[in-house]
């Protein structure tokens, strides 16, 4: 992801103005004349379209109703596990484009990642959050051979993939490989010899 920071509301706008994002994380308290609510309300009566994720320690329902009613799309309270903040910004950034839903489906596997549910033939499969995190990268590029390397970069958390994540991209493609086939799937996964691993069902 690459970001740009703004630290006042005024500029807030601006920014959201000048450039094309695929999200933004708007904070309710922000120095200056405008705060979070007025920023989101701003930028949707100039017809910005961006989908906003507002952070707020605020846990009133008043306020979450407030935000969602200036424009906001999700609504994330402080504190804050950061991998929940990449996650709904994943989750925000998919539904936004064209074509694409919250709903990533692959032969008789379906995942949400709004409501964060699996299912193969409308049987619940149960997953850790990290496996969710790696069959959703998988399900996001069909067919698409996928490096170790790429796995761990997406999938992971940063410190997790700059000390080289051992061998748990094989770990964790096995148990969600294994959890599919038990829920009645056809297995979806190949090993690529040397490249990593792809994930695709022949079409009926």
């Amino acid at each position: 992801m690459t970001v740009v920071h703004a630290s006042e509301g005024d500029g807030a706008v601006g920014a959201a103005l000048d450039g094309s994002f695929d999200a933004i994380v708007l904070d309710v308290m922000l120095p200056g004349s405008m705060d979070g609510f007025e920023v989101a309300a701003a930028l949707r009566r100039r017809q910005v379209g961006t989908p906003i994720l507002m952070l707020t320690a605020r846990d009133a329902v008043g306020d979450r109703v407030r935000g969602l009613e200036a424009g906001a799309d999700d609504y994330l309270l402080k504190p804050f596990a950061f991998q929940e903040l990449l996650a709904r910004l994943r989750a925000l950034a998919r539904r936004h484009l064209p074509g694409r839903g919250a709903v990533l489906s692959m032969g008789p596997i379906s995942l949400d990642s709004s409501r964060r549910t699996v299912d193969v033939n409308h049987v619940p499969v149960v997953l850790t959050g990290q496996e969710f995190a790696v069959l959703e990268y998988f399900m996001l590029h069909p067919a698409q051979v996928l490096s170790r390397g790429q796995i761990l970069e997406h999938a992971w958390p940063e410190d997790v993939y700059e000390s080289g994540g051992s061998n748990l991209v094989e770990v964790y493609v096995g148990r969600v490989r294994r959890k599919l086939v038990a829920a009645g799937s056809p297995d979806a996964f190949t090993t690529v010899r040397g490249a990593g691993y792809r994930m695709e069902l022949p079409e009926d």
